[in-house]
């Protein structure tokens, strides 16, 4: 029955946290250049501050991580932490969406210290969320079904942000107002959805038996010690920055590549339920195949997947087949991320004697925001160099503008898609055998409760 409510409560919570991360990740360049249309020499100093901030503050995700995993209080080390996370990262989001009437540098120095917040805020929240996940099972089936669970209401989130934003911004006349009261009402559902979390998940206590706080020195240790994990966080790192660098480039490339703006929506939608189609499946493949055989199977879909979309005509139906495909390989190899992450937390702890769920998920955080950092790097850069920023309509960028986003948005996030796949066939070794033999050390060792 736990497990059961586990799932859901678990999975629920994670829909408006999408909600709010995707508005900021996917929309916020955008909100710049398309709704605050902020000049030339202000968004080269907004990419440089972009690019930074996420990079510094990646570096805090680990120092977050051991403040979560030495909390001790009545509901637990990670339930505090997601809920102060979610209301000031909250508070903060509607700022960042807020015009101040500034369009030079100083605009730049006051986005520099809220997002810097923001970036602190969001992180403490999504590294206690998703460092939970090892504490509900340590069965490695129970938990891709509730990882699986979680990646549904996540991406489920993700695209009613990806789909109804822009539809509410265009029909509310994509005025600075219109956003900022989007803004709030992401905020809102997000906060109301954290609460199945905060309210309805139990960890299993039986887990972690022993209980030790960590310094930041051990913090290093935890982290550099831990192969495995340095070596998902390569391959996790090189996908994020593949991935969100095309889906930044989406509302960019129907507006000024297809020509017709008002069919991003319908094709975020068609992939939107793709996507959550295949995560719903996940369990029955996992089920009859190994995972090294599903990351192999995803990254040939998304191979095929980007090839057809760069060289498809402006016509749906290829881009289409094309993004299908994309979203289907994406989505395995999302959840499959999951449990690569969630499987060191046991190895690190067979390995070093000590159990850190938080500091090993802060890499999460810590690699979206690089992976963000980059991603939205090379959208904002490439907006710039091809024309599109100062473009008076769509039909004034040329082809060659069209062809280096292009590049940018299908043959540079391929590159980087492809080589997390090497570094995870060369040198990741936590399969079903050696996670087993994992467990069963840790019990003798008393490290993990015996089954009764």
């Amino acid at each position: 029955m736990t497990y059961t409510r586990n799932r859901y409560t678990f999975g629920l919570g994670t829909i408006g946290r999408d909600m709010l991360y995707s508005l900021v990740s996917m929309y916020f360049v955008f909100y710049l250049t398309d709704i605050l249309n902020l000049p030339d020499s202000t968004m080269w100093l907004m990419t440089a501050a972009l690019t930074v901030l996420r990079v510094f503050d990646a570096l805090n995700d680990p120092i977050m991580g051991v403040l979560v995993d030495n909390t001790r209080s009545r509901w637990g080390k990670f339930k505090p932490w997601i809920l102060i996370g979610g209301v000031v990262g909250g508070i903060l989001t509607v700022l960042l969406f807020t015009d101040f009437g500034l369009k030079d540098a100083r605009y730049v120095i006051v986005f520099i210290i809220i997002y810097l917040l923001w970036d602190i805020a969001y992180g403490a929240n999504d590294i206690a969320y998703w460092s939970m996940l090892p504490s509900l099972s340590i069965d490695q089936k129970e938990r891709e079904k509730i990882g699986s669970i979680a990646r549904i209401c996540a991406n489920a989130g993700m695209y009613v942000a990806v789909i109804g934003i822009p539809v509410i911004g265009s029909a509310m006349g994509n005025s600075t107002n219109a956003w900022f009261l989007i803004a709030v009402g992401v905020v809102v559902l997000s906060l109301l959805f954290l609460c199945f979390t905060l309210f309805g998940v139990k960890e299993d206590r039986s887990i972690n038996v022993k209980v030790e706080t960590t310094s930041l020195k051990e913090m290093f240790s935890v982290l550099l010690k831990n192969d495995q994990l340095m070596y998902t966080a390569i391959s996790m790192a090189l996908f994020m920055i593949g991935y969100a660098t095309t889906t930044g480039f989406g509302l960019y490339f129907f507006k000024y590549a297809f020509k017709d703006e008002g069919m991003y929506p319908v094709f975020a939608g068609i992939l939107g339920v793709t996507q959550l189609l295949s995560i719903s499946v996940f369990p029955l493949f996992a089920n009859k195949y190994t995972r090294k055989q599903l990351y192999t199977f995803a990254t040939v879909l998304v191979v095929a997947g980007y090839i057809i979309f760069f060289f498809s005509p402006m016509n749906m139906i290829p881009i289409g087949i094309s993004g299908i495909l994309l979203f289907i390989g994406e989505a395995f190899i999302q959840v499959l991320m999951l449990m690569f992450l969630a499987d060191t937390v046991e190895y690190g702890q067979w390995k070093m004697g000590r159990r850190n769920e938080s500091i090993t998920f802060s890499v999460q955080p810590l690699i979206n925001k690089i992976g963000g950092a980059l991603s939205n790097g090379i959208v904002a850069a490439t907006v710039i160099i091809s024309g599109i920023n100062e473009a008076p309509t769509p039909d004034d960028v040329t082809e060659t503008g069209i062809l280096i986003m292009k590049i940018s948005m299908l043959i540079l996030p391929l590159v980087f898609i492809v080589a997390g796949y090497l570094v995870y066939r060369a040198k990741f070794r936590i399969d079903k055998e050696l996670f087993d033999k994992i467990v069963s050390d840790l019990k003798e060792r008393g490290d993990i409760a015996r089954d009764e």
